[in-house]
């Protein structure tokens, strides 16, 4: 029935969001000490784990590497079978386990002792062998399992991954890494397209439509025409943007002495500008606000450039 795997379903997230609020709540100065060691590691945080924890810390070592913190995951059975060799003295483990007793990180544990490399465990085990190896242990409060049997990893895993993601973003802003940062890991697709910056997609230089603001409706609409944007930027005297013309404005504004009117009376003043620092992402978001398909880009009041709402949608921003 429908009913019933709704009512399944609430059980189970809620179940997964009770671990979270008491994972929340048992955070304390162990999670300070981690982020300390892990913000100083000169080489990388290599993650380990086994079964469904290895599938979490592969995401923990993905989530850091993308954001500023350079991290691997090493397989604990491949471990002793050679990718030992992978880690180095630099380097910070951090090892994952719902119970710290998993076998297979045994010769991982015995390998960060022998060469004095730094270990931190995320478990529920803090009296297990990996909690007791540990130099510092990330205690995961004993949460029921959404799984009605109580054997299916789910609020287990849950917590664990959220723990990577509050271990990561911490970094992040102990980095202060920023979306320009960001960019530099993430440069393909939509994210991609999203964090460049206006001035690395803008129409630029003599492209611009521009006129002052006592040119003739006449020449305006050629210049216009000539192009190609929808739209013609007034500047005053010094350089300023006054206002703006687009396509709408003529509509609005057809009578017999359009023509024989100037750009200022015209123009719509005080439009939306942005400047070349931002994000693609947010004249996007500006324009769709303010229902426009153009926008200028300004520095100091002085239009440099020119983006439009097909632009980022060729470029992929939307």
């Amino acid at each position: 029935m429908a009913s019933d795997a709704l009512t399944s379903a609430r059980k189970t997230l809620a179940a997964e969001a009770a671990g979270l609020n008491q994972l929340a709540e048992a955070l304390g100065d162990d999670f300070v000490a981690a982020i300390d060691l892990l913000a100083d590691v000169k080489g990388r945080v290599i993650v380990s784990g086994m079964g469904k924890s290895g599938h979490i810390g592969n995401k923990i070592a993905a989530t850091m590497a993308s954001t500023g913190t350079p991290a691997s995951f090493v397989h604990p059975a491949e471990a002793s079978h050679g990718d030992l060799g992978m880690i180095t003295t630099d380097d910070v483990v951090l090892a994952l386990s719902w119970s710290g007793g998993t076998q297979e990180l045994a010769s991982l544990l015995g390998y960060t002792k022998r060469f004095s490399i730094p270990l931190i465990a995320i478990t529920s085990g803090a009296d297990s062998l990996l909690g007791q190896a540990a130099d510092i242990c990330l205690t995961l409060p004993k949460a029921d399992e959404a799984c009605p049997n109580g054997l299916a990893p789910t609020t287990s895993t849950t917590m664990q991954l959220a723990l990577g993601d509050a271990l990561a973003v911490a970094l992040l802003e102990r980095r202060n890494f920023s979306a320009s940062d960001f960019k530099d890991f993430h440069p393909g697709g939509k994210l991609g397209a999203s964090l460049s910056r206006i001035r690395e997609v803008m129409h630029a230089g003599d492209a611009l439509p521009l006129a002052d603001g006592a040119m003739r409706m006449d020449e305006a609409i050629v210049v216009m025409t000539e192009k190609g944007f929808g739209c013609l930027g007034i500047v005053d005297g010094k350089g300023a943007l006054s206002g703006i013309i687009t396509d709408g404005d003529l509509r609005r504004h057809m009578a017999d002495d359009l023509l024989a009117k100037t750009t200022s009376d015209i123009m719509t003043t005080n439009p939306q500008t942005i400047g070349g620092d931002k994000l693609t992402a947010e004249a996007l978001s500006l324009m769709q606000e303010n229902k426009i398909q153009c926008l200028f880009v300004c520095e100091e009041g002085n239009p440099t450039g020119l983006v439009r709402v097909l632009d980022l949608l060729r470029l992929g921003t939307a």
